[in-house]
């Protein structure tokens, strides 16, 4: 077969996020091994309507807000037909539900899959302990690239006085498979068995780690200009709810006061005249979020007081 014989085959992936508890989740299929996926099919009238089907199909989970994310066309992708795959993304933000018993759905924590990415409670000890050295010794395996090599490391990282950008997920992944500390890296696209769960996470087949961590980046960068977190809050919830699940999606703390001035400041809520027990403490108001502040704020922005953390 010559190239321009082969065939493409578009496949659709969600990358379905919800905050439960506090905790970012992510919708998977193959037991935590897969995003929701599915080719596009002669009966599906649009990419989305195609991934909206097969997420319904597989995991009986609705999709509410979705944006597409991201096309990936690697030539290495390929189908045990021979066929070129092309991977359409898209975002979705949801509130966690029910998953069909026995078909290998599940909710998953999206630390398990990314556990240096976490920083609500500081820097992860497992980015000084393995990753840094691990680095450092692939930075120093290239004679001729070994400055341009940990110059990557240390912006990505926030390494040599580099400050921590948590919207870097993506290129942190990236880092980490060229380096081929994370077993996708170490393995065919098609194997079905990515590898068991290790120091740097749980592996997903084909390039669906890859996809998730585009996802996670696009979220995070997004939460700062745009009050897209309550897609997935309820629709009464509290002050403190809401900080915890922006802090749950950022991996990063916040500042208390500042995050409750700024509540305030951009009239994102509104008190819903109810009161919720926050254990031990006062009980909380409850709030709801503003129906129109979508419209008001998709240009002015949202600016979050992201907490500066020492190492």
């Amino acid at each position: 077969m010559s190239h321009s014989d082969i065939l493409v085959r578009t496949e659709l992936v969600a990358v379905l996020v919800a905050v439960n508890q506090g905790q970012p989740r992510v919708l998977t299929t193959s037991e935590g091994r897969c995003l929701p996926a599915g080719p596009l099919e002669n009966t599906h009238h649009s990419l989305q309507m195609g991934l909206r089907a097969w997420v319904e199909t597989q995991t009986h989970h609705p999709i509410g807000y979705v944006e597409q994310l991201y096309t990936f066309a690697d030539r290495s992708r390929f189908s045990a037909a021979g066929e070129r795959i092309i991977s359409v993304s898209y975002l979705g933000l949801t509130r966690e539900g029910e998953t069909p018993k026995d078909a290998g759905v599940s909710w998953q924590d999206w630390y398990r899959y990314f556990p240096w990415e976490d920083w609500r409670e500081g820097e992860p000890a497992l980015i000084q302990d393995y990753i840094l050295p691990k680095l450092q010794a692939w930075a120093s395996a290239d004679v001729l690239s070994k400055a341009e090599r940990w110059q990557r490391v240390c912006y990505a990282f926030g390494f040599d006085g580099a400050a921590w950008n948590e919207d870097m997920v993506l290129q942190r992944y990236e880092l980490l498979f060229e380096a081929k500390l994370i077993p996708e890296a170490q393995r065919d696209s098609s194997d079905e068995h990515p590898g068991d769960e290790g120091k740097l996470g749980l592996p997903m087949r084909y390039d669906h780690r890859r996809i998730l961590a585009t996802g996670a980046a696009r979220l995070r960068a997004k939460i700062k200009y745009r009050p897209v977190v309550f897609e997935l809050m309820p629709p009464e919830f509290s002050l403190l709810q809401l900080q915890q699940a922006v802090e749950a999606l950022a991996g990063r703390g916040l500042h208390k006061q500042n995050f409750r001035r700024l509540m305030e400041q951009q009239n994102l809520v509104e008190e819903a005249g109810g009161i919720v027990s926050s254990g031990a403490g006062r009980p909380a108001k409850l709030f709801r979020f503003k129906g129109d502040v979508v419209l008001e704020r998709a240009i002015a922005g949202t600016k979050l007081p992201l907490a500066r953390q020492a190492r």
